[in-house]
């Protein structure tokens, strides 16, 4: 009975998590609302300019000191040690992962092209030096590495065939490669309407290469506009694929909902896994695209919050970022599409250039407290600016 009065609790590195850091509390803070995170985390984001608010639930707090929970801090510590790390207050955050780079699919096809020609090579040098292993070809010969016997006739029948198989398989492979490494100026997107239209080449023409397919094509979706969030300032096609802005009296019903500056979420929420799409922006002057959490107070930008992370170009020539509520400049280079990667396996989010490639403009950890919509704000209010999610390259 002398353990009577320990009580089992099992728990998770999860369950007393951070969800700025997404690492275990260190010097654990909690709110009035009742969530908690790491004290450092939540001065540093109310630091960034972020409102004195709960980064999850957005309910104000008060300008008390912030104040340790010994509990929260107890419970951290004795699983931590127990899972050999040491005590979670001491413990800096976790680096980063690497960013592995994808091979794309014309790496691919010129290291297996590589390969194949060593393998023709290997196997013309062994069938040359195959008379030389006897004098009488119809002798059997029993083989070192097992008992098992052949005949030199046999092996060299099997050597034809090897080889015959690998020339077959190389040629396909220096066509794909020839292919694939088409110029660019011969690329469907890039030619007339006319020529790149089913029908036959011009003369003096070859046969366009197709488009490359993205890099991010295996985690491509589409996602589609949200009406019940959407800005009475904005309207969206059929499709829920494109949000223009239109000065006209909406049919949409309004609800708390709904943004109260010309912003508008996407359907599709993501609380895991990695996820892709694009979206057109030369329709429009100036705009945000980005991710939010769905609890975004409907009255603030996106950007302009913790639970929020955009880019965002301005017609006065000026592209940027947010995050954290804080503004960092890129440059002056206007990406006609943009790349959105949410990879909440990682807890990173990165956005791209897309052209011929995706070009990666800026990368940043992400938390997801809660989950996170593709979100949009087209700021610039001249009529018919519109974005338009487009369908990736697969």
């Amino acid at each position: 009975m002398a353990s009577a009065g320990a009580v089992p609790v099992w728990l998770e590195e999860d369950d007393l998590g951070c969800c700025i850091c997404h690492e275990l509390l260190r010097d654990p803070t909690t709110l009035l609302c009742g969530h908690s995170f790491c004290r450092a985390c939540l001065e540093r984001a109310w630091r960034a300019g972020a409102p004195r608010a709960c980064p999850v639930c957005r309910e104000p707090a008060p300008r008390a000191p912030l104040r340790r929970n010994l509990l929260l801090q107890l419970l951290a510590d004795k699983l931590s040690a127990a899972a050999g790390l040491g005590p979670a207050s001491a413990r800096r955050p976790a680096s980063p992962p690497p960013v592995t780079a994808q091979k794309s699919v014309t790496e691919v096809v010129q290291e297996l092209t590589a390969l194949v020609e060593k393998l023709v090579d290997i196997t013309k040098n062994v069938q040359r030096q195959g008379p030389l292993l006897g004098s009488r070809p119809d002798k059997e010969e029993v083989s070192l590495a097992s008992p098992t016997r052949v005949t030199a006739r046999t092996s060299e029948e099997e050597l034809r065939e090897i080889l015959c198989a690998l020339e077959e398989i190389q040629e396909k492979l220096r066509g794909q490669l020839s292919w694939k490494e088409a110029p660019k100026e011969q690329t469907q997107a890039e030619l007339p309407e006319a020529v790149s239209s089913p029908s036959c080449p011009q003369p003096g023409s070859s046969w366009p290469a197709p488009k490359r397919a993205s890099q991010f094509a295996q985690w491509a979706i589409t996602p589609t506009f949200d009406l019940g969030s959407l800005s009475c300032s904005l309207e969206v096609s059929k499709d829920c694929r494109t949000v223009t802005v239109s000065h006209c009296q909406q049919n949409y019903p309004w609800s708390p909902q709904r943004f109260s500056a010309s912003q508008v979420f996407c359907s599709q929420a993501f609380s895991s896994g990695r996820q892709y799409w694009e979206v057109d922006t030369q329709y429009c002057n100036d705009w945000a695209v980005g991710v939010a959490s769905g609890a975004m107070a409907r009255n603030r930008m996106l950007g302009r919050t913790v639970d929020s992370w955009c880019v965002e170009w301005k017609g006065i020539g000026r592209l940027s970022v947010w995050t954290m509520a804080r503004e960092t400049v890129l440059g002056s280079d206007r990406p006609g599409v943009v790349g959105v990667w949410l990879d909440l396996e990682e807890g990173k989010l990165a956005f791209y250039s897309v052209a011929s490639q995706e070009s990666l403009m800026y990368e940043c950890e992400v938390s997801a407290c809660s989950p996170l919509h593709p979100a949009f704000w087209l700021f610039g209010l001249r009529r018919g600016n519109s974005l338009i999610i487009k369908q990736a390259r697969v």
